[in-house]
């Protein structure tokens, strides 16, 4: 089994569970595949967060220790582990939740900053020194390494 991270057109991450990378690229060649949020079958694999499998075995509990609970404890799970389904959900969420406006961010931060433009959430690109005029007039701008939807397709 393989999970790749998916978006549909329309912006909607999700993931996919394949026998194979060569069962996805059929299923993709005859339309099979479709957004669970929206329905749309232009779908793309995206890139997923790494996953690094540094070779640590987890140690088992210890008989005076009860086991990790089954309704998603994250106690006694490996901390990076968590940071790395942690930051996947956010990445999820940003997607899924704001306007990707491309080379525009800065100007188009300024237009909802300054209300002439609707209130919403927005991800683009924005140079080091843009990033710093932002921050400079009181815009809250963040930096996440995000890869633009040009890198996906």
């Amino acid at each position: 089994m393989i999970v790749f991270d998916l978006l549909c057109g329309d912006g909607h991450r999700f993931e996919g569970w394949f026998g194979s990378a060569g069962d996805f690229s059929e299923q993709q060649k005859n339309h099979l595949l479709n957004c669970p949020v929206c329905g749309i079958e232009h779908v793309e694999r995206v890139p997923s967060a790494a996953r690094l499998n540094l070779g640590a075995v987890e140690p088992e509990p210890k008989k005076s220790e009860p086991a990790p609970n089954q309704a998603g404890s994250m106690e006694g799970k490996d901390p990076f582990a968590i940071a790395q389904m942690l930051y996947s959900q956010m990445l999820d969420q940003l997607i899924s939740n704001t306007e990707d406006v491309g080379k525009h961010f800065p100007a188009e931060a300024r237009r909802i900053h300054y209300q002439e433009a609707p209130a919403r959430g927005i991800r683009g690109q924005a140079t080091q020194e843009e990033h710093e005029a932002l921050l400079d007039e009181g815009i809250a701008v963040a930096r996440l390494p995000v890869p633009s939807s040009r890198t996906w397709n």
